[in-house]
């Protein structure tokens, strides 16, 4: 079982985007692979940390972390983890400061002793409609995306204005003395390469649109909005050490014909007729395993409803499954012939057709607060 990322910085659920960001620069700090040259224990426990950071510094992936856990972020390829170093130089190496020489990059990462600066391209966002058995069961999707590729043929060479660092250092004189400051180079956009010799078919950075077919491992019981992450899968970056952004996927949920849902559990509405609810019956009706056949008993009344349970949505924390539930509903004929008409006349006095509710007959007010308790 994946470690709590709150437990991972050390810190309470309460704690505020300033005390995540202090926890997160302390330990990337103290497992610094600078720090512990060979140490593969300190540089597992600096991905944790930067993982955990990545979820719980944003405040969208925190919300959604706090409610359905580290499932809200897996799944074939999904979420904040399998972080590389070039994931975390590029996307916090200025969270570091002035602690590893203001780069925060090491080696050959994130530019901070000489190497070349790791960019990473953008971000594709598409949305991906699911069915509720899909939700309920889980799914594998294939989608055709659009990338940004690095076209065949396209050479880059060392940026000549920042020497392939990527950044520029400015030294401004002011009332206070000589200050030092660093920007993205505006040359090479950060990149520290710049453009030798590219495709003709390839835009001014040397990249083209390609097509390609994207595999999705969706999991179970999730819900409608919910944003899931394909690493890699975004626009290519330019240059020869450039880092693919990632596919967000947004579930949207079609809508049921008879299914309703309400978190994991799902609502049908069953109508029978007056002759079924007296005499009983039996019903087939939807479920999202497949249909199944329930039973009516004698003298339902309308209202009644029915908890079939384990045949809702599976929480995507793994905490079980939601329940089905069957309200029933007598649905009285509106045009009688005279024959019918006479004979529910005649049973107006009768005292088996006056309503004689009993204490398990509960109101409709009370059985709202059983479906939610």
């Amino acid at each position: 079982m994946k470690e709590d990322y709150y437990d991972i910085l050390g810190i309470s659920k309460n704690a505020t985007a300033a005390e995540i960001k202090k926890a997160y620069r302390k330990k990337a700090i103290e497992y610094h692979p600078d720090k512990n040259p060979g140490d593969d224990k300190a540089e597992e426990m600096f991905k944790k940390a930067a993982e955990a950071y990545e979820i719980l510094g944003d405040e969208n992936k925190r919300a959604r972390y706090d409610q359905y856990g580290h499932q809200a972020f897996e799944g074939g390829g999904f979420g904040g983890g399998g972080m590389n170093m070039d994931d975390i130089f590029s996307q916090f190496g200025d969270i570091f400061g002035s602690a590893f020489g203001g780069g925060g990059g090491f080696g050959g990462f994130g530019g901070g002793f000489g190497g070349q600066r790791r960019t990473k391209g953008s971000n594709l966002r598409i949305r991906v409609k699911l069915t509720l058995d899909e939700i309920a069961n889980g799914a594998e999707k294939k989608i055709k995306v659009k990338r940004k590729k690095q076209a065949s043929g396209t050479k880059f060479k060392t940026c000549t204005t920042c020497n392939g660092s990527g950044q520029v250092t400015r030294v401004t004189n002011t009332i206070l003395g000589r200050m030092q400051t660093a920007s993205p180079c505006t040359t090479c956009g950060g990149s520290g390469q710049i453009i030798e010799s590219k495709a003709a078919d390839a835009d001014a950075q040397g990249m083209k649109t390609e097509e390609e077919t994207v595999s999705i491992k969706i999991p179970a019981g999730v819900v409608d909005g919910m944003q899931l992450k394909v690493t890699g899968k975004g626009n290519e970056a330019p240059g020869n050490n450039g880092i693919p952004g990632d596919l967000l996927v947004v579930i949207e949920e079609a809508e049921h014909e008879t299914l309703s849902r309400e978190g994991d559990n799902l609502h049908y509405d069953l109508y029978i007729s007056v002759p079924e609810a007296i005499l009983g019956t039996s019903k087939e009706i939807d479920t999202v395993g497949g249909k199944v056949r329930i039973k009516i008993e004698e003298g339902t009344q309308s209202g009644k409803i029915l908890r079939l349970r384990s045949k809702g949505i599976p929480s995507i924390n793994g905490y079980g499954r939601g329940d089905l539930l069957v309200h029933v509903n007598v649905w009285t004929p509106k045009n009688l012939n005279k024959e019918q008409r006479e004979f529910f006349e005649n049973m107006l006095d009768d005292e088996r057709f006056s309503p004689q509710p009993q204490r398990e007959d509960k109101s409709f007010f009370e059985k709202v607060k059983d479906m939610f308790s």
